[in-house]
């Protein structure tokens, strides 16, 4: 048996995978209530369908087309994407110097320039480990065999490609000191009347700019020896070789920038990573052929030969090379509402025959969950696409989706209609801020450019790095037929074993309200705009307290005390800061683009601050110092609500109501013999219950068991006594 690689990828266990029975699977949110204190410890579960669950495929195949976006392996994984982008900017560097990068080989194998600049940095530098011979222990920090003198290959590749951009990086090749100068002369051996030509040339500068001698200064030049005299490309300065630092030792062949220029050109900020748009426009049929005919190719096996483990190892193994640029292409979040979703609807252009009407209603069918009443998401007025509407996802093999969770920390599931497997791995929501933290730590590089990363979903890191770190993961293979389900901010990523069509959605239960005010607040500190206002939702079920599911109502109660608190909180202080105008606003009415603080980007609701100066421009209360440079004075508190206590006694009187009926019947179902209620008690219970639209939960129906029993032992007492008296 053949030994793993140690950079071999080592499949993390397992999620849990759950199989209900019909009557389990009749009521989804019961089932997912069920299983939510095992699923929600890894973060992700499967589900299976009881057999013979099998909706019929409902979108238009010959009318969905959709342009994907192009995935470059390589660039997906964060530490690998740290290294292309070093080079990327090391390759910048000696092209304005005019120089081609070549990166070298030792060992038989390229050599990492990314990994051997950081290990030289973390020793002190490039001088400190000359000084102390420890170029050595640089070869076997990278994993060279020891014994092969790699130390002396790694320094004169350090010294060639990477010491003269660290020079640059630093600012040394632009400025040197007086003192340092008799030194340079000596050690470039330079004619004592080329180096005085030098000399006074910048004394001349100098004493033009007002400078003195003590500071540092450029060591642009004019001078004869015309043969090393260098015109930089850019700005048409005059540089002799031997000027530079470090010196060149050739005249370069192609254009060449001189140092000043060189920093203007690399201090240009980066661009934030993103996936690129394919310039084609496939067909269903099109990318199938094209999906198929690439995994065929690669593996050189039919496609449904291919081991998913085979493939699972590659994925990983390509996204941590820089040497292979592997590019495939996925159709992600196309939209249901455009060309159809995958689950049959009512009055669709899907004919339904008589034996699948079922699945028009079925809550399993994903057009329906995220807008049934246990969701709270039917709360929220607007059809957001991915959201309360499914998305659609075509994969071919190698295409991922990067590491995320679901807006607003909500739910999400996602159902496999057919084709090869996906692959999903997952971590549980209280592990949330550690994976954060380790991505943050091994690739700060990426988050200086883009510190919202992780909310733009094109960056993947190996589970293996992370559960190193002691991040818990966990994966599983869906395949055809079955779902997934994500949990309340618990990030999730993973790849397409190859050519498949799913279908994703969110929904949000009870349990869920009290972290999606948490990330309200998260993205606050992000500056991350929200896709729908929390604070609009909760008020929206508030004004239907006495339709509400009571368990709901108590959870709306709840919220609503910390909103009211908070919000109060926050006109105080602004009227103790001067704001002396209020005025009623209908922020309901705008759209959320509208209303967004222009500082953190949250979508405003209860109030917002406004001012004269800026028609159009608001900020929400914790921002009042963003809006603009006018007196506080001039400054309006404009509200949407006057008088928010009203709305949440109703719900508080609604939850209160069942609070009281449920005691009432525990405490009637659990008397003591001496004790025991009537008939009409129990009776009169269940009408309450009936009249006040309670919950059909497990109290209820064990009332009405105990109801119906009391009336058998009723009606057979009451033919006993009757037959008792005609005997007499």
């Amino acid at each position: 048996m053949t030994q793993p690689r140690p950079d071999e990828f080592k499949p993390p266990p397992e999620c849990p995978v759950f199989e209900p029975s019909w009557e389990e699977f009749a009521d989804p949110f019961a089932f997912i209530n069920k299983i939510r204190p095992i699923a929600e410890k890894t973060g992700i579960c499967k589900v299976r369908p009881p057999p013979g669950w099998q909706p019929p495929f409902a979108c238009n195949v010959d009318r969905l087309h959709f342009t994907p976006r192009i995935q470059r392996l390589n660039e997906l994984e964060a530490q690998t994407r740290v290294k292309l982008n070093f080079l990327d900017k090391i390759a910048k560097f000696w092209e304005l110097q005019g120089c081609s990068l070549k990166i070298p080989h030792v060992e038989r194998k390229i050599l990492d320039l990314y990994q051997l600049n950081k290990n030289v940095a973390d020793e002190g530098g490039f001088d400190i480990v000359c000084r102390d011979r420890r170029w050595t222990a640089i070869a076997l920090k990278m994993g060279f065999a020891p014994g092969k003198a790699v130390g002396s290959h790694l320094r004169s590749h350090y010294e060639r490609i990477l010491y003269p951009y660290n020079l640059f990086q630093s600012g040394a090749n632009l400025l040197v000191s007086w003192t340092n100068a008799r030194t340079l002369m000596v050690n470039l051996s330079v004619s004592v009347h080329i180096f005085i030509s030098c000399v006074l040339t910048v004394v001349k500068r100098m004493l033009l700019s007002g400078t003195t001698g003590t500071k540092p200064f450029l060591r642009s030049v004019l001078g004869s020896d015309e043969d090393r005299l260098l015109l930089c490309d850019g700005c048409d300065d005059s540089y002799h070789t031997f000027c530079l630092i470090p010196p060149l030792n050739d005249v370069p062949k192609g254009d060449w920038r001189c140092p000043k220029c060189l920093a203007q050109e690399c201090s240009k900020p980066q661009e934030a990573f993103g996936f690129e748009q394919a310039y084609r426009d496939y067909s269903l049929r099109a990318f199938g052929e094209m999906a198929d005919s690439f995994k065929s190719d690669y593996f050189n096996m039919p496609v449904h030969m291919v081991p998913t483990e085979l493939v699972e190892k590659e994925f990983w193994r390509l996204v941590s090379t820089i040497e292979e640029d592997v590019t495939v292409e996925y159709g992600a979040d196309i939209a249901s509402k455009e060309f159809g979703s995958g689950f049959p609807i009512r009055n669709g252009r899907f004919k339904v025959s008589e034996k699948d009407e079922m699945y028009l209603k079925c809550g399993w069918n994903l057009n329906n969950m995220a807008m049934m009443d246990p969701s709270v998401l039917t709360h929220v007025t607007a059809d957001i696409c991915g959201m309360t509407l499914p998305w659609l996802y075509v994969g071919m093999c190698f295409s991922s989706f990067c590491w995320h969770i679901e807006d607003h920390w909500s739910y999400s599931i996602n159902y496999l209609h057919w084709g090869e497997p996906k692959t999903w791995y997952g971590a549980p929501g209280f592990a949330a801020e550690q994976l954060e933290a380790v991505m943050k730590k091994l690739a700060p590089e990426l988050f200086q450019i883009q510190p919202d990363l992780l909310h733009q979903l094109v960056t993947i890191m190996n589970p293996n790095t992370l559960m190193s770190h002691g991040v818990p993961i966990y994966r599983t293979n869906q395949c055809a037929g079955e779902f997934v389900i994500t949990f309340p901010r618990a990030y999730h990523s993973g790849f397409n074993q190859g050519f498949n069509f799913a279908e994703a959605v969110n929904f949000c239960t009870v349990d869920w309200m009290a972290l999606g005010r948490q990330c309200v607040d998260h993205y606050r500190l992000l500056h991350r705009y929200c896709v729908f206002s929390h604070d609009e939702m909760i008020c929206q079920m508030a004004s239907k307290a006495n339709s509400l599911d009571v368990v709901l109502a108590s959870a709306v109660q709840k919220d609503m005390k910390d909103m009211i608190r908070e919000e109060q909180d926050l006109r105080d202080k602004v009227h103790k800061m001067g704001v002396l105008h209020c005025e009623q606003a209908e922020y309901n009415l705008l759209q959320d683009d509208e209303r967004q603080c222009a500082k953190c980007r949250t979508t405003c609701y209860l109030s917002a601050i406004t001012c004269p100066c800026s028609p159009g421009r608001l900020v929400c209360l914790h921002h009042i110092q963003d809006l603009c440079s006018c007196s506080l004075t001039n400054y309006t508190l404009k509200f949407t609500l006057d008088d928010l206590y009203p709305m949440m006694n109703a719900v508080k009187q609604r939850a209160e109501f069942y609070d009281e009926w449920a005691s009432h019947v525990t405490e009637t179902l659990e008397a003591k013999l001496d004790k025991k209620k009537s008939l009409s008690v129990f009776r009169s219970l269940i009408n309450k219950s009936e009249l006040k639209m309670f919950p059909d939960n497990d109290l209820l129906r064990q009332l009405r068991l105990v109801t119906q029993d009391a009336e058998k032992c009723s009606s057979v007492a009451q033919q006993l006594l009757n037959g008792k008296r005609q005997t007499r």
